[in-house]
């Protein structure tokens, strides 16, 4: 069966033992997190954006501002607009929380990502390099 939980895990293989824990965490919190899953007549769920309040975002010229911190369709899915439909969802639901901006982030790597985010109206406003010295062998 899939559900938001597994495709969830898909984003994210290494948060398998924290899911249930964050899941709990954002849907007891809806003052601040909202879900929106995409769900095929009748069939198992194909996506979702998982979207919050933060107090700051790169190039935010305000606050709140609403954040995208995950969205996944699967992949026999993309393409027929239930990214845009999610996203749409996260759009309405920011604008009832007074926000007038959304951000998000993907990794510099995921072409397909920065891809979508620009076809849907994203502008890039940084770029980070991050930097890991390992201090024990």
């Amino acid at each position: 069966m899939v559900d938001y939980r597994s495709l969830r895990v898909r984003l994210w293989p290494d948060c398998q033992a924290d899911c249930d824990r964050e899941i709990a965490e954002i849907l007891a919190d809806p003052d601040r997190w909202a879900v929106f899953i995409a769900r095929l007549s009748g069939q198992d769920v194909v996506g979702f954006i998982e979207v919050r309040l933060r107090e700051f975002a790169e190039g935010a010229t305000s606050s709140p501002v609403a954040f995208v911190e995950g969205w996944f369709i699967l992949p026999e899915q993309r393409g027929h607009g239930v990214g845009k439909a999610l996203l749409r969802a996260a759009e309405r639901w920011a604008l009832s929380r007074g926000c007038d901006e959304l951000g998000s982030d993907t990794q510099a790597s995921n072409h397909l990502s920065i891809g979508i985010h620009k076809h849907l109206g994203f502008q890039e406003v940084e770029r980070l390099v991050c930097f890991l010295k390992r201090l024990k062998d």
